[in-house]
């Protein structure tokens, strides 16, 4: 069985990726914030990790691979979006929660094992607060409770950073209370018109990197083989959860893993909702039937700790490479030997590196018509990757515009039927009139001895 390599953000280097026991693989993964829509960069990493889950899958069982992404259902983003919309941040957050799971749904996103929501866990929090401050490790100062980053002696090891660097590049006044600038919140309090949780402390409710920490101990245990996130996480909420947890814990290490994906970009610029530069994903998603296959295919389509510019084709030039795969594919999906995926499985396993593997897919769909086994290859390979949801025939039955723009299967079959029984009273003129007005409207058609299928081009 092939070996997984990856990049490991904290050694900064290329490592066999070998777990503590084979037959329970952890993987925890930061998810989103849900206070709106889900954009582009929030697909990105949920695309990059499903592949790492796949791939872990693929190589130690199913049943092996523990993955827990979170869900945070409270924060003030949250809360103040839900002032704006005059509802509760709990029935914001339940709202946007269901549409991420929708999208990521459509984008052939595989459920992780655990997905556990913040809310559901703030007792554990809790208790790991107390335990730091037990420790020595936080402190208490006007109604919250900080960790003192200074008392962990490795802070910093995975951003590279030193503590005379952090402090000096602070951007925001330090709040007086803290000790060091660098200390950062476990808990805060909360206003009465806001959700709170009573705590030794008073009412309040949790920081944001408490809640990870917090949420992969209770699903996963105290020592995990591998987290992921984006390159944005690194430094603090990575950072701060390593610290926390590993304090809390007493362990050596949190995650032995740490994987990090690049930014996906928009005209140069990183794609954030404070840049104003977002495109979202449910934009994306209502382009055209297969969209969401095409989205998958676009997000993985660069090397994932590269910058992926999302530009105004991207989803174009994706559907064409996915047209291509169909097309080879045929009709009938073919009987797949067992290691049919290998070589895209050898290209997973080398750091990820999914241009490769789509290289490979590819190369599968040139030697469809040369026989052999090309045809199977692609197919267990494509499904690896997460693709051939769909029959080639309902493939080819999508199109690139949206819905209500586009001629409906019912039109498509009156007007086969019309050309149908003009051939039968040998009026080809007449039967020829239907296939350009057909054509016209996005509809190819395809005759052969079995009768006429069509598609939309």
């Amino acid at each position: 069985m092939q070996d997984i390599s990856l990049y490991n953000t904290l050694t900064n280097r290329r490592e066999l990726f070998a777990p503590r026991d084979e037959q329970r693989i952890t993987m925890y993964v930061c998810g989103p914030t849900v206070y709106g829509p889900v954009h582009v960069g929030n697909a990105r990493p949920a695309a990059v990790f499903d592949i790492v889950f796949r791939l872990l899958r693929r190589r130690y069982g199913e049943s092996s691979v523990l993955y827990a992404r979170n869900i945070t259902d409270i924060d003030d983003k949250i809360i103040a979006a839900a002032a704006a919309a005059k509802e509760s941040p709990a029935d914001l957050a339940a709202r946007w929660r269901d549409r991420y799971r929708e999208d990521m749904q459509k984008l052939r996103i595989l459920p992780p094992t655990a997905e556990p929501c913040a809310v559901a866990f703030v007792p554990q929090m809790i208790r790991m607060i107390e335990s730091l401050l037990q420790k020595g490790f936080a402190y208490q100062a006007q109604s919250h409770v900080l960790f003192h980053a200074p008392s962990f002696s490795d802070y910093g090891a995975l951003s590279n950073r030193r503590m005379e660097d952090m402090r000096a590049g602070a951007r925001v006044e330090v709040a007086p209370y803290k000790k060091d600038a660098a200390d950062f919140v476990l808990w805060k309090p909360s206003d009465d018109d806001a959700p709170g949780w009573q705590s030794p402390w008073g009412r309040g409710r949790p920081g944001w990197h408490i809640e990870c920490s917090a949420m992969a101990a209770a699903c996963l245990g105290e020592e995990i083989d591998l987290h992921g996130g984006g390159q944005d996480l690194i430094f603090p909420h990575h950072e701060n959860e390593i610290a926390q947890s590993r304090c809390a814990s007493g362990c050596e290490s949190f995650a032995r893993f740490w994987m990090h994906n690049g930014h996906v970009t928009w005209d140069g610029d990183k794609m954030s909702k404070s840049r104003g530069n977002t495109k979202l994903l449910s934009d994306a998603l209502a382009q055209f039937s297969g969209a969401g296959e095409a989205a998958r295919y676009a997000l993985l389509a660069a090397h994932y700790r590269s910058p992926l510019h999302w530009g105004a084709r991207i989803l174009e030039e994706a559907k064409s490479a996915l047209d291509r795969l169909y097309r080879a594919l045929g009709d009938s999906p073919p009987a797949v030997a067992s290691g049919d995926d290998d070589e895209v499985a050898a290209a997973l396993s080398d750091d990820l590196n999914t241009p490769r593997a789509f290289a490979i897919l590819h190369e599968y769909a040139r030697n469809v018509n040369k026989g052999g086994d090309a045809r199977a290859k692609l197919f267990a390979a494509g499904r690896l990757l997460g693709f051939f949801g769909c029959s080639s025939a309902e493939w080819f039955q999508s199109a690139a515009i949206k819905d209500e723009e586009r001629i409906s299967d019912k039109e498509i079959a009156a007007l086969l039927q019309k050309r149908s029984d003009a051939r039968k009273r040998r009026d080809f003129a007449a039967a020829d009139a239907v296939r350009d007005e057909l054509f016209a409207r996005g509809i190819a058609l395809e005759d052969s001895e079995n009768g006429t299928t069509w598609r939309r081009t």
